[in-house]
């Protein structure tokens, strides 16, 4: 390891990468099949990071409609569980934004994969409504790994390709709660019936013990194999005097007292917070509304977060191309275009009543979210130069917001998931106002 952090730190013509020397050797270019350090070795370990904690965050997902049925739980309790799923990732991914900036995102990301990996492995032992609320407020940690994801990309990437960076890392992680619903409804618990003798019970409390593993092993990795920043690790850097010490409350303070983090803030929780509410929501709905099978039902909620494989990085994309040719007006045009489009295909999917055309404007819709997210971390960068890991953090914290606060509203409308629909639709047109 040693050796091949020398081969990088000793010149600029020693990165795999083309690099620009006057943003601390921040590369300049992407190479998608190469994992060489330091860049795009931190690249692929960002997206797969998030990846898998977004696939723990959600693994329980897919499996409400069997838990709500064994444990005698009603659809009210069943979102009481979905807000806390979601809640603590808000507290957290405030303090992890300024931590980033004093800590770096290497560490905090994997030490967040382990102990997120616990109460994961735990889910088997739930027995009630109080120990469900418990177990997925704690698993909700994981999500505060998506502030690593993009602060870690914005650290060595440039600013002229950074929204497409942060887009892409933000995606292919966020493919994690397409491939939970996918692989966890349809694929590993029919297995884990087959392995308990059709138990049902026992299938799915034992069957989040693979993804427990597999997040546990991803934190150590993360940790041991890659690097802070483009000239080594945050510690090494600040004992050598390269880099100086900051303050992780001076950079809060930072990010919060700009009032374009909080409008942003709001923003992201109209597109983020809808694919949090969609990913704990569109099985039940489509079990529910069209009597379809779970594996089924989790076949088709698993093409919402599938999308993200590319229509996060294609808002991110289009914000870069925007601002070379409009600056920053540019970017926020395309933020708005993207909120309008959300707004209006979310209240067009709660009108379909019959499972084709449900399917296709599910899917249409979340390209227009993920979008939206990507365009959100397209302006992010610019807002604070020296808080970035805060604005990052505060912004990414609107995403759980928006998520409580709609699955409030359909918490309080159990029965009625369409006007729900129609009413998140409202907040993302309304949110394009702050643009």
């Amino acid at each position: 390891m040693s050796t091949e952090i020398a081969n990088y730190d000793e010149a600029v013509g020693n990165y795999a990468l083309a690099v620009d020397e006057n943003q601390d050797d921040k590369a300049k270019e992407i190479k998608l099949c190469s994992f060489a350090r330091p860049h795009m070795r931190a690249f692929h370990f960002a997206w797969w990071g998030f990846f898998i904690a977004f696939f723990i965050w959600f693994a329980i997902a897919p499996l409400l409609p069997l838990i709500k049925v064994d444990l005698g739980l009603t659809p009210q309790d069943i979102w009481t569980t979905n807000i806390c799923a979601v809640a603590f990732d808000i507290c957290m991914r405030f303090v992890f934004g300024a931590v980033c900036d004093k800590y770096g995102a290497r560490v905090p990301m994997g030490c967040v994969l382990m102990l997120a990996s616990i109460p994961t492995a735990c889910i088997g032992l739930v027995n009630s409504l109080t120990g469900l609320i418990c177990i997925r407020l704690f698993i909700g940690l994981a999500g505060s790994t998506f502030v690593m994801c993009q602060c870690w990309a914005t650290r060595m990437f440039t600013k002229e390709i950074v929204g497409m960076v942060n887009g892409l890392v933000g995606g292919w992680g966020n493919v994690g709660g397409g491939a939970t619903q996918l692989v966890m409804g349809t694929l590993l618990f029919p297995l884990f019936k087959v392995f308990t003798g059709q138990d049902v019970s026992l299938a799915w409390r034992t069957v989040t013990l693979v993804p427990a593993a597999v997040a546990f092993t991803t934190g150590i990795a993360v940790i041991c194999f890659s690097d802070d920043c483009p000239k080594g690790n945050y510690k090494e850097l600040k004992k050598s005097g390269e880099m100086p010490e900051v303050s992780a409350a001076a950079s809060f303070r930072g990010g919060a007292v700009d009032i374009n983090t909080w409008m942003l803030f709001i923003q992201y929780a109209c597109c983020f917070g809808v694919e949090l509410t969609v990913n704990n929501a569109a099985v039940s709905y489509f079990v529910k509304r069209f009597e379809l099978s779970i594996e089924s039902a989790s076949a088709i909620a698993s093409i919402f977060g599938f999308m993200n494989i590319f229509a996060r990085g294609l808002g991110g994309w289009s914000s870069d191309k925007a601002n070379k040719s409009l600056k920053m007006r540019g970017r926020i045009l395309v933020q708005a275009a993207l909120l309008i489009l959300e707004g209006a295909c979310i209240f067009i999917f709660a009108q379909m009543g019959n499972l084709p055309a449900s399917v296709v404007m599910l899917t249409i819709f979340s390209i227009f979210v993920q979008g939206a997210e990507g365009s959100t971390y397209g302006i992010v960068p610019y807002v604070n130069r020296v808080s970035p890991g805060a604005v990052a953090g505060i912004v990414g914290a609107g995403g759980p917001t928006g998520a409580v606060c709609f699955g409030l509203i359909f918490r309080q409308l159990p029965d009625d998931a369409q006007t729900a629909f129609r009413i998140m639709a409202g907040g993302g047109l309304g949110s394009r106002l702050l643009s």
